[in-house]
């Protein structure tokens, strides 16, 4: 696989005192703690949990 079919994200907020659905969808990126990193593949459903958790994190 390339580089091109990869997404890095970057969890910039806590997600203490978010709703549990976006813990579990936190987790499931598998993002631990703030400023942690993770490469994913670049897949409609890894867009989508993204998506859903915009305001905590960011693309890298």
């Amino acid at each position: 696989m390339t580089t091109e079919n990869k997404v890095k994200v970057q969890l910039v907020r806590s997600p203490i005192g978010t709703k549990e659905s976006h813990r579990a969808t936190v987790r499931g990126l598998g993002l631990r703690g703030v400023n942690s990193t993770s490469e994913l593949q670049d897949t409609p459903a890894v867009r989508g949990m993204i998506n859903k958790i915009s305001y905590l994190v960011k693309i890298v």
